[in-house]
């Protein structure tokens, strides 16, 4: 029997009829607001119907949209810190979510181009809400890679993110660690 999940609070309203359609057809297009809000509304959908990795990884695509941050979309549903954060916490133990850390880890010290600095700063930014909601989850002690401090996480997205990004962060840190 498939696993229901409730759905996140920090993502668009579950929207039915949503498939690999949702995203595949933005592949010979721009990848802006609608792009992210489909990443969002995917992301909400496969949570929902128990594939937790697989929206963890949806909320990364959307996280890698080009945006400016005054699209409607992200007006309206600003970048998925706190539903990352969520979805680590609230993923059941009989729901497959892998090792967030290692991904965020290993995703972080590999990020290639484009906009290389800003990608990779929102991946320290998720490991770092994955290592405050389960800290449990070990990092790969075999990719060497020097951990960020949160205050750098904070500059540098202060700096390569959008405007209010690194408050953003911030405030979902906050409330991953009341989570945990």
């Amino acid at each position: 029997m498939p696993t229901v999940l409730p759905a996140c609070p920090h993502l668009p309203p579950l929207r039915p009829g949503l498939d690999w359609r949702t995203l595949h057809r933005f592949r010979a297009t721009e990848r802006g607001g609608a792009f992210y809000l489909a990443c969002l509304e995917y992301g909400q959908s496969l949570w929902t119907r128990g594939l937790a990795a697989r929206a963890l990884l949806c909320l990364d695509r959307a996280f890698g949209t080009d945006l400016c941050g005054d699209e409607p979309a992200v007006r309206d549903w600003p970048l998925p810190y706190a539903a990352m954060a969520w979805l680590i916490a609230h993923a059941p133990a009989e729901v497959f979510v892998g090792n967030p850390r290692v991904h965020f880890q290993h995703y972080a010290g590999r990020m290639n181009p484009p906009r290389r600095e800003q990608r990779r700063w929102r991946a320290w930014a998720c490991w770092a809400l994955a290592r405050a909601v389960r800290p449990d989850l070990p990092g790969d002690p075999r990719h060497a890679i020097a951990e960020p401090a949160l205050d750098e996480i904070a500059a540098q997205l202060e700096t390569h993110g959008l405007p209010g990004e690194a408050g953003l962060w911030r405030t979902a840190l906050a409330g991953a660690r009341a989570c945990a």
